[in-house]
């Protein structure tokens, strides 16, 4: 059986299928046109092995061999771009690169809360987040959530788009195999996870009620991230059921997001028996 991929050893970095790869600096308009980069190995690899629609990859010769088999058993056609050194590919994309492993894939179709809801299993465990707008931030949550077998992450209106390059690359993957929803509403998804009787507690730093080792997350669970800087707007805090903080040291406002969501999640998962 002939292998499904076609290799294209190339000399010029100006084909016109190797745009996405050009702008790379330019995120945003190609989430909008509802592709994405992956890069490194780690991250190309996966997404190979993922359900996620592959339009192409680009790397050096000597890594050919060893995708290979992964490009072999992809249901596309793959063209596969092929440079002699990644010295070529730092030249296309305008900045230095540690493997020079890239490929471009598709965004899935949108997955609604009603899709989560129905395919989910009990004990519940969602996490949704507000106002991050650092991708590397959003793609850390994404990663935590699928390490600490989260069911859907939730990202608000006001974050950024789990599928940016950067929030790709800092999942190291795993926004490959967590359903991702991105509700026109937080507000609203937070409403519709209550109705269903999924209890939203958010992560509140100077939350008055109970700390974290005294909230209860045995049962259906969202937990509910802000930023950094501003933390939960007003009106989403109010619509969750509680707020609930991590303890700390005498003049430590807060963690990064990220580790903070990585404390929430343990306990969770202890509280359930997995930790």
């Amino acid at each position: 059986m002939p292998p499904m991929f076609q290799v294209h050893r190339i000399e010029s970095l100006d084909l016109p299928e190797l745009e996405p790869y050009r702008t790379l600096k330019r995120p945003l308009d190609h989430v909008a046109r509802g592709i994405f980069v992956a890069e490194s190995v780690k991250v190309v690899q996966r997404l190979l092995e993922s359900d996620f629609g592959v339009v192409s990859v680009i790397l050096p010769e000597k890594w050919l061999s060893a995708f290979a088999p992964l490009l072999e058993a992809r249901p596309e056609n793959i063209p596969v771009y092929v440079v002699a050194h990644k010295r070529v590919l730092e030249e296309l994309v305008g900045f230095s690169m540690f493997q020079g492993v890239m490929a471009v894939g598709k965004i899935p179709a949108p997955v609604t809360l009603e899709d989560v809801l129905a395919r989910s299993g009990r004990p519940r465990l969602l996490v949704a987040a507000e106002q991050l707008a650092n991708a590397e931030n959003i793609g850390g949550l994404v990663r935590n959530a699928a390490a600490f077998g989260a069911h859907a992450l939730i990202a608000g209106e006001t974050c950024a788009s789990p599928f940016l390059r950067r929030a790709v690359r800092n999942s190291m993957g795993t926004v490959f195999r967590l359903p991702i929803v991105e509700p026109p509403s937080l507000l609203g998804a937070l409403w519709q996870l209550r109705d269903a009787g999924v209890r939203c507690v958010a992560a509140h730093p100077h939350a008055s009620g109970r700390t974290l080792a005294q909230a209860d997350f045995t049962g259906d669970v969202c937990l509910v991230f802000g930023s950094e800087g501003e933390g939960l707007s007003a009106r989403v805090l109010a619509a969750c059921d509680e707020a609930v903080a991590i303890p700390m040291a005498a003049g430590v406002d807060s963690l990064n997001v990220v580790n903070a969501a990585a404390v929430f999640l343990y306990e969770v998962n202890r509280q359930r028996g997995r930790g």
